[in-house]
């Protein structure tokens, strides 16, 4: 099958010939190549992973990666590749078949065999690093993948906690390609508040610090147990510590002895859906484009899926595809196309090479691959740099469209018009102000005056608007000339709420404006009288924060389907503010109630209702009241803190349960030699037996960053295990 994109020169390179086989090794050269890695782990379960060439650190890389949770890698592959039916049964098959509309296995060994040599040599180690770890622990048995060949790796060539892709809602592709085509819209509420997702990256100039030295923050806000924290050096210049997404062979947030990068997720809109006049003609779909009529492509896609009783079977499926990309949907009589970034070996590329540079120049070198479209990078290095930079992938468009809706692929003037240059967008490098920051909110606010210009760039550069966290960062980062790693410390985990500061101050004037008689006056006497001395500010004892939250949430939930679905940024939160008094009362009985009758009284510290639990290595957490916890002092991103915290109850809690936010936490210090501190949800490794399972636990709820052993000097004495893989 083609691939069918916006601006069809979008490939790097046109492909074609026959599909040849990967050259894998056999376990004896496996075997003889894992002599050429060594293997540190330090106190913490921390892998410190050493090669001759960049090829044996990816191969020590994916064996340490495959200790810490096979089971990760393999999902995430089977994910990637468009096989989770395969281990997970029919349910499945229409996420896998959402993959497969745009990563074909053909193509992907195509790309493969034209990649360049170096990558190549990666790639294959990649695959030999993980048939390694299976040859040598027989007891694990994959549930789908037992050889990994070197294309697959090119399946899943960016870091990101939910790539492009994940922009086609399930329900409307089933709907389209199922056994009647209907025009389903997603089943799930538009307006329903969801965890915000993303991430903070913090970056402060030598002239604002203490000692003269560039500080990064690295702070994704993804899944737990999304990543691995590992180090990987070689002995050809590679030498990158920080966060891998499970089964990639690259360092996604972290840096090297001479540059940091934090990627977050971006508001750019760099996915685009058409509306496609579809007609038939002797049997045959065409498809409306200017005064023509263009064939609309099909192609057949077999996918296998686990039945009940553990046996195979297939579903096949005609795809289609027009010259913006595969159809996804239908909304009413048009065919919905949906055009996205999907160049994996450019991808894969960048990802790698930005790891080895050494400078701000070398860095935005490899950014001249283009193959990020959905991350901001906040950067800093040891010479002072900093900067922030907007995704690489963002094509041009007509402006006078609105691509947030779909756009009529009829007219030839809504087509994508190649990529934008990196200079057209909007970026920041070592602004006078001397901080950046990202919160995933828009770049206009990421340093303060210094901020590029909205009315400089076309309004698709971004879609998300501000958010509390982006007001939050604002606040913490201005007007200090003094930060130091503990100051970037505190600053990352400033307890202050910024959405509540304006909320509940309404939320009192309501009560400050009832009638003396009023019944509520006497009733809410005292939760206001709480919320009246509260500083807005979260600690794991604080009653007023669990009584804003459960407030805030009520009154949230009330308010769901007031809005326009096009209400973004911090609409949502000045409706909540001028929300009319009599609900705001409502949403705090309701609160108070809901208190009371989950845990006895509305005076609930709130760490007694947030925890942190992890009970055992399942990709999806069971969660039990009655088993051990943790309390988690920091809230929930929705309210502006910086230190997120992503709970909720599930069925059978009533404490709320951490699944995301806060995952992984580095501050950089870029010096002479660079110091860092880091702390991991849980622990390092996914097997509950496993000492370091759990032991970061106490030090993540409490923000107590331990020190990164960087440099072979600061290893020594915290060795627990050294080895080359297999032994």
């Amino acid at each position: 099958m083609k691939k069918f994109f916006a601006a069809g020169a979008l490939l790097s390179t046109c492909l074609s010939g026959p599909i040849t086989a990967a050259p894998v090794g056999d376990a004896t050269q496996r075997r003889t190549q894992a002599h050429s890695v060594r293997i540190t782990r330090d106190d913490w379960g921390i892998a410190h992973v050493q090669g001759k060439t960049d090829a044996d650190a990816v191969f020590g890389m994916m064996y340490a990666q495959a200790e810490d949770d096979f089971n990760r890698i393999e999902t995430n592959y089977l994910v990637s590749l468009g096989r989770l039916a395969e281990a997970e049964g029919e349910k499945a098959l229409w996420q896998d078949l959402r993959q497969r509309l745009y990563i074909d296995p053909n193509d992907l060994r195509r790309h493969y065999a034209a990649s360049p040599a170096w990558l190549k040599a990666l790639m294959i180690a990649w695959a030999d690093g993980l048939n390694h770890y299976l040859d040598t622990h027989p007891n694990v048995h994959p549930r789908v993948i037992r050889r990994f060949e070197p294309w697959m790796a090119l399946s899943f060539s960016e870091g990101s906690i939910g790539g492009d892709i994940e922009r086609v809602a399930l329900k409307p592709l089933e709907g389209f390609y199922g056994p009647k085509r209907l025009a389903l819209t997603d089943s799930t509420n538009p307006r329903a508040f969801k965890e915000p997702s993303g991430s903070n990256g913090f970056a402060i100039a030598p002239a604002n610090t203490r000692d003269g030295h560039a500080l990064l923050l690295i702070n994704p806000h993804t899944s737990f147990f999304f990543r691995s924290e590992l180090q990987v050096t070689s002995d050809q210049g590679l030498n990158a510590y920080g966060a891998a997404t499970w089964g990639q062979f690259f360092i996604y947030q972290g840096f090297n002895q001479h540059v940091g990068w934090m990627h977050t997720s971006s508001g750019v809109d760099s996915v685009d859906e058409f509306l496609e006049t579809v007609v038939e003609q002797n049997g045959r779909p065409f498809y409306r484009y200017g005064k023509a009529l263009r064939p609309v492509t099909s192609k057949k896609i077999t996918l296998a899926y686990r039945q009940p009783d553990g046996t195979m079977a297939e579903r096949s499926f005609t795809s289609y595809a027009t010259h913006h990309g595969p159809i996804v949907r239908a909304e009413g009589d048009k065919w919905v196309a949906m055009a996205l970034m999907n160049t994996p070996v450019p991808a894969l590329e960048q990802s790698f090479l930005r790891t080895k540079a050494n400078d701000f120049a070398s860095y935005m070198n490899v950014m001249g691959l283009k193959a990020n479209s959905s991350n901001n990078t906040i950067f800093a290095d040891d010479k002072g740099e900093i900067a922030y930079l907007h995704p690489q992938f963002v094509p041009k468009r007509n402006d006078r469209f609105n691509y947030t809706k779909p756009v009529d692929g009829s007219d030839p003037a809504t087509d994508w018009q190649g990529l934008h240059a990196l200079s057209e967008l909007p970026q920041l490098f070592t602004p006078a102000n001397g901080w950046i920051a990202n919160t995933n909110n828009a770049p206009w606010s990421a340093a303060g005056s210094e901020s590029p210009k909205q009315a400089n760039y076309p309004r698709y550069m971004d879609t998300a608007g501000e958010n509390p966290r982006g007001l939050h960062a604002t606040r913490v980062l201005s007007d200090r000339k003094d930060f130091t790693l503990d100051g970037l410390r505190d600053a990352a985990f400033d307890p202050y709420l910024t959405a509540f500061a304006p909320l509940i101050p309404s939320l009192i004037t309501a009560w400050d404006g009832l009638a003396a008689d009023d019944p509520l006056r006497a009733k809410l006497a005292d939760q206001i009288a709480a919320l009246r001395g509260w500083d807005f500010t979260w600690s794991a004892d604080s009653i007023p924060t669990s009584l804003a939250v459960f407030w805030g949430e009520a009154l949230w939930g009330d308010t769901i389907n007031d809005l326009d679905l096009e209400t973004a940024g911090l609409g949502r939160y000045q409706h909540l503010l001028a929300v009319d008094p009599a609900r705001k009362l409502a949403a705090l009985v309701k609160a108070s109630d809901r208190l009371t009758t989950d845990f006895g009284s509305w005076r609930t510290p709130w760490g007694e209702i947030n925890r942190f639990q992890r009970n055992d290595g399942a990709i999806t957490q069971q969660f039990d009241d009655a088993k051990p916890s943790i309390a988690v002092p920091f809230a929930s991103a929705q309210w502006g803190s910086l230190a997120s915290f992503g709970a909720r109850r599930y069925p059978g809690t009533k404490r709320y349960y951490g699944t995301s936010g806060n995952s992984f936490v580095a501050i950089v210090e870029f010096g002479d030699r660079v110091k860092a501190r880091a702390v991991t949800a849980g622990g390092e490794s996914g097997d509950p037996a496993s000492r370091h399972f759990s032991d970061q636990a106490a030090r993540y709820a409490s923000g107590a960053l331990r020190p990164v052993y960087f440099y072979p000097d600061e290893l020594a004495g915290h060795i627990a295990r050294s080895y080359h893989p297999g032994q």
